[in-house]
Formats: structure tokens, C-alpha cells, sequence
């Protein structure tokens, strides 16, 4: 009897086991809708095929495959002149050759960067490399219009993409020194006797402790350390002056000593609040609107413990509960160029010219390669109001839009999206003044782009059954949560339209 029993006993809990194994296991994985979050909060949104790739993983596969795909080199080829520098004052140019020259680079190389820039976007296999190396470029920000020449800022682009999934004190150090950071808060011109403060403040109340934490001797003092640090106008160097370098004490932050411009790095670096600056970063970036503190110090201990390398902390954060939380979800503002790059990414656009998309961005408030100021685009709210909505709405609406020039472009192409674009005209937007673009460009630059970019509804619908469910499945592809309107009910190019329409559409 007591046999039977065992074996009964036995069989059950074996039959548990098969059981609770199939039930566990997809609670174990992130499915669809947890997936949608994280591929649309670590990249520029996702298709439905890596979604659904991702939903087959746990949280922290998913977050280990995006941290290894990360990507420290851009795979669009740069710009010809981009590997070249040339000093800003040329004294064999006259007067008005040395303003010709100005012009054109400011406005014919600036156009080039910024639509550099953004096709890697477009087309990188590692969108959290791109997404995290824009985040760094608005913490430490400079702008194109006063550092010249734009070889200086595509390095930096270079530099903030090398670190930007690894450690946070190295890309300080380097970005502390780079030439262009240096041009731009004013220090090369910093010496014994007369320190630029504007580097000292910005380092500490933008790049590490943040305002609060630190007195105004501390800015001074760290100031006459940074003493000395300039860049060399031939070849577009850091280059220290010892000469011009502040050699006597200086206390910062408590301690004294004989401090140089890395001394004061070390000791930015040593302060918990820098950690805590850090990680609200990152939280604002990824999670909410509003940090919660105790999960703040939580994650800025990971940060501390892990010497500053930036992957602990990412996957800390983005396995955690609060990063899944509902009330979290659909809670951020996409950015104009979160709108923009994730638009033509999720529905497979077809783009041949980055550069509309360029000077679209900036139309909608995000200049690449020239944040407002220091602070750099402030985000959230402050992506829309009256004339940015409505500006984000008439981009959705031109880029869905029914083929009005008629006809297809091959078989199964049924609709098609085109634009015309005066090319000074997009020169004139990225350098503010029409008449300078004409006389900066080159006579074949000046011209008629056209059919820049083209979607595919036909094959985008196909990639979808005809069925309830697969429509559901593409409406929550597409939204981050309940649309405001009705539920999308066509299959077509107008129902697609309606969808992005949503309000809904805004969030991430």
C-alpha cells in the first residue's frame, strides 16, 4: 500500500513538474508586450519580427543581446573632409575668402554631419549604441556654430560613441580634454592668474555632481587646477601649457593639495553624487518622468561598485520592476528624433537622403550637433506645444500619405511617399540664412532632391495575417499603450495613417 502510494506521490509530482515547467516558462520570458517596452525604450521603436524575438527571451537575455551588440564605431562612412583638419583662421585668405570659408562649413559641413549622423541611426544594428551616444552628446554638450572647424565635433561624436556603453570616468577624462568640449566652455584660453571658471562650473553642475553639491570655491579652485589645459590651434590637439598651468595649493572639496586638471576629475569621480547624477540620467532616459530616489541610491551604488562601467548599471535598470512597471509605460515623450528615425526604422522606409530628415529634426526642436545651450534640449514636456505638435502631426501625415504624382514604383508597390526638397532651402534651415547657403555651396549642391524616402504599405501590411488578431498585434506594435481614438479597423495606408495620428503615438 505504502509502494503504491510512493508511486502515486510520485507521479504526480512529476506530472506537477512537466506542468508547472510549461506554465513557468512563459511567465519567465518577457512576451510581446514586455518586449514592445524594452526594444522602444532601448532603440528607435522595434518591427513585430524583433519583437517577437525578443519575447521568446527573459528579462536579462534580452538586456545581455542589446548590451552585446553594442557598437563603438559608426558603420555609415564619415564625411570626406571629416579625417581633416583645418585652422579656423587661415592667414593666407583674405578677409572675405576666410568668411566664404566660414560659411561653408558651417553651413555645407554641418548639413553633411548632422545627415551623417542621422542615417547611422537609420541603419546601425545596434540602436542602443546610437540612442546612448545621443544621450551623451545632450550631457555633455557643445554645439557646431562655435566650435569650428566641424572635424572637431564629428571627433567628438566619435569619442562619445566609443564610450557610450562603457565606463563613465573614462569618457569624462577624454571628454574633459577633448578639443572641442575645450573650445567650446572657454577654456583653452584659461591660465595662471586669470582661470576661465565657465569649464570648472559646467563640469561639475552639468557632467557629474549637479547643482547643490559643491560650493563656489570648489569652482574656483578646480578652475586654477584646470589651469594649463588648451588645445593646439595646428593640428587640432589637446595640448597642456605648462607654462600657463596654476601650480600653487588649491582645496577642493575639502582636501588639499598641489591639484592638477585630473586630480579634479579623480575627485568629481569620488563624490556619491556623481554616481546619483548618473543614474537619474539614465532613469529619465529610460524609465519616468520622475526618479524615484530610494531606487536612485540603489542603482547608483551598482554604479560605484562597478569603478563607473556603465553595463552593470543598464542591466540592473532595464530587468528591474520599476522599469517594467505599468505606470511607467507610455510615460515618456518621444524626442523629434525619436519620432522621426523610429518612423522610418518600425515601418521600413526606404531612405535615400538623411538629409531632409536633418533639418526636419531641427524644425521640431532637436538640432543635431547644436543643442539650444549648455543645458542641452531639456525633453520631456518640452518637446511639444503648439507649434511642434503640429509639426510632428504634418510629418506623419506627409510620410503616410496616399502616392499623389500617380502611379506605382514596381508591382506590389501601391502607394509610395515622395518629397521635393529645395536643396538651399535645407541649407538655408541648418545655417539660418538663405542667401549665405547659396554662396557656400557648390553650383551642382544646389539643385531638387527628390523621392528621398518611399514606404512599402503593401509589404508592410503582408508581414500581418488578415485576421482581428494580427491587426490587434500591429496596433500594439506600433502604440505604447490604448489608443486615444478608435482602434485601428482598416488595413491599409489610411489605417496606418490613423494609427500614428494617435496621441498615443507621442509616447514611449
Amino acid at each position: 500500500m505504502k509502494t503504491r502510494l510512493n508511486h502515486v506521490v510520485a507521479g504526480c509530482f512529476a506530472l506537477f513538474c512537466t506542468f508547472g515547467a510549461v506554465w513557468a516558462s512563459p511567465a519567465q520570458r518577457l512576451g510581446f508586450e514586455d518586449a514592445r517596452h524594452l526594444l522602444n525604450r532601448t532603440s528607435f521603436a522595434a518591427s513585430a519580427s524583433e519583437i517577437e524575438t525578443f519575447a521568446a527571451l527573459t528579462r536579462s537575455e534580452a538586456v545581455d543581446r542589446l548590451l552585446a551588440s553594442k557598437r563603438t564605431l559608426a558603420l555609415t562612412p564619415a564625411p570626406e573632409w571629416a579625417g581633416t583638419y583645418e585652422r579656423p583662421y587661415r592667414p593666407q585668405m583674405t578677409q572675405e575668402e576666410r568668411q566664404i570659408a566660414t560659411r561653408r562649413e558651417v553651413v555645407v559641413r554641418g548639413l553633411e554631419m548632422r545627415a551623417w549622423w542621422m542615417n547611422e541611426m537609420l541603419v546601425t544594428p545596434s540602436p542602443l549604441s546610437e540612442k546612448m551616444t545621443l544621450l551623451w552628446h545632450n550631457h555633455f554638450t557643445s554645439g557646431a556654430e562655435k566650435v569650428r572647424p566641424a572635424s572637431l565635433m564629428f571627433r567628438q561624436n566619435q569619442l562619445l560613441r566609443k564610450h557610450a556603453l562603457g565606463n563613465f570616468g573614462v569618457m569624462l577624462r577624454e571628454i574633459s580634454k577633448d578639443p572641442a568640449m575645450l573650445l567650446y566652455l572657454d577654456q583653452a584660453q584659461s591660465r595662471k592668474g586669470a582661470p576661465n571658471e565657465n569649464f570648472a562650473r559646467e563640469v561639475m553642475e552639468l557632467f557629474t555632481l549637479g547643482e547643490g553639491n559643491y560650493t563656489e570655491r570648489d569652482i574656483k579652485e578646480a578652475a586654477r587646477a584646470l589651469t594649463g589645459w588648451s588645445v593646439d590651434a595646428d593640428v587640432g590637439e589637446f595640448r597642456f601649457r605648462s607654462g600657463a598651468h596654476d601650480t600653487g595649493s588649491k582645496t577642493v572639496f575639502g582636501q588639499t593639495g598641489n591639484f592638477g586638471g585630473d586630480d579634479v576629475m579623480s575627485l568629481l569621480l569620488k563624490q556619491d553624487a556623481t554616481a546619483r547624477f548618473v543614474v537619474r540620467k539614465l532613469w529619465l532616459e529610460f524609465i519616468s518622468p520622475k526618479p524615484d530616489e530610494a531606487r536612485v541610491a540603489q542603482f547608483s551604488k551598482t554604479l560605484r561598485s562597478a569603478q563607473y562601467e556603465l553595463a552593470p548599471l543598464l542591466r540592473e535598470m532595464l530587468t528591474s520592476d520599476a522599469f517594467y512597471a505599468q505606470e511607467n509605460r507610455a510615460s515618456l515623450i518621444k524626442s523629434p528624433v525619436d519620432l522621426i528615425v523610429g518612423t522610418l526604422r518600425q515601418f521600413k522606409f526606404e531612405v535615400h537622403d538623411a538629409a531632409p530628415f536633418a533639418v526636419l529634426s531641427r524644425q521640431l526642436g532637436q538640432d543635431l550637433f547644436q543643442p539650444p545651450n549648455v543645458r542641452g534640449w531639456p525633453g520631456g514636456e518640452a518637446w511639444v506645444n503648439t507649434n511642434t505638435l503640429l509639426a510632428r502631426k504634418s510629418f506623419l501625415n506627409r510620410v503616410f500619405r496616399e502616392n499623389e504624382m500617380g502611379g506605382s514604383m514596381g508591382s506590389n508597390r501601391v502607394s509610395a511617399t515622395r518629397t521635393v526638397l529645395d536643396t538651399d532651402t535645407a541649407m538655408a534651415e541648418a545655417g539660418r540664412n538663405r542667401q549665405m547657403a547659396r554662396a557656400a555651396m557648390r553650383p551642382e549642391q544646389r539643385g531638387v532632391l527628390q523621392d528621398q524616402f518611399f514606404f512599402d504599405s503593401r509589404q508592410f501590411l503582408n508581414e500581418f495575417a488578415d485576421d482581428k488578431a494580427s491587426t490587434a498585434k500591429l496596433q500594439q506594435t506600433v502604440l505604447a499603450g490604448a489608443p486615444v481614438r478608435a482602434e485601428m479597423s482598416e488595413r491599409s495606408l489610411a489605417g496606418i495613417r490613423a494609427l500614428v495620428l494617435d496621441p498615443i503615438y507621442q509616447l514611449k
